[in-house]
């Protein structure tokens, strides 16, 4: 009895530090942060490898596998300098992050943000620092669902400062309402047939616009391009 009692114990000990052995082994390890952005790693991007870059980003952002990032380390890595792989000029909705949903870090990216996601001379002007001074490789033009701004473009509200937009999104609202149709905010479908067109349109614009752009774009040198961000799914379909 005694010994059965000894040898019980002492399985029981061999178990128990099996268990703990087995317990350390499994022990998940931290992945390794992804880095910032370097004038080498830019210098090597080529316009689609950017563009690719966003199209990845949007779909782990949409799946739930954002990367792991130290974004105090990031902060410091991109003290001295910048070099981002795209300028993305999007709409400035609080529920469109830019970062967040193509799943970009610090220093990844420009942001340029109006309401309408419209160009004017201010915008050209940070778009042609982007690629031509700061080396981005993409120019992306991201209107959205539900927009605000091409509701009230719809609706021609007037309200202060906000004609200047409404202005802007106008001829977007003419090109697509059909005729004899009135625009109206409560038509969804018709709200987001003319973001989409807004997004065209202001693409169009920005390549007459901007001989810089233009000649970027001409030469392989940069990729412009449109897309759209559903609100409802958080999925970025490029045009």
């Amino acid at each position: 009895m005694k010994s059965s009692l000894v040898a019980l114990v002492l399985f029981a000990a061999v178990a128990l530090l099996a268990t703990g052995c087995g317990s350390k082994s499994l022990k998940p390890v931290a992945p390794t942060p992804v880095p910032a952005l370097d004038p080498q790693a830019q210098a090597a991007l080529t316009p689609d490898a950017a563009l690719q870059r966003l199209v990845d980003g949007n779909a782990r952002f949409v799946g739930g596998d954002s990367t792991h990032r130290d974004l105090n380390l990031q902060v410091q890595q991109t003290a001295a300098g910048q070099h981002p792989a795209a300028i993305v000029l999007s709409c400035v909705d609080s529920r469109i992050p830019t970062e967040r949903v193509f799943d970009q870090g610090i220093g990844d990216i420009f942001n340029a943000r109006v309401a309408g996601n419209f160009v004017n001379d201010d915008m050209l002007g940070s778009m042609e620092f982007a690629t031509k001074v700061a080396g981005a490789k993409l120019v992306v033009v991201m209107g959205h669902t539900s927009c605000g701004a091409v509701k009230g473009a719809c609706d021609a509200v007037d309200l202060g400062h906000v004609n200047s937009l409404v202005k802007a999104i106008q001829p977007s609202v003419a090109a697509v309402t059909p005729e004899g149709q009135k625009c109206s905010s409560k038509d969804a479908t018709l709200v987001d047939e003319v973001a989409t067109h807004n997004v065209k349109r202001t693409l169009d614009e920005i390549r007459a616009r901007s001989a810089i752009l233009a000649d970027l774009e001409r030469s392989g040198a940069i990729k412009m391009v449109g897309a759209m961000y559903d609100v409802a799914t958080g999925k970025v379909s490029f045009m």
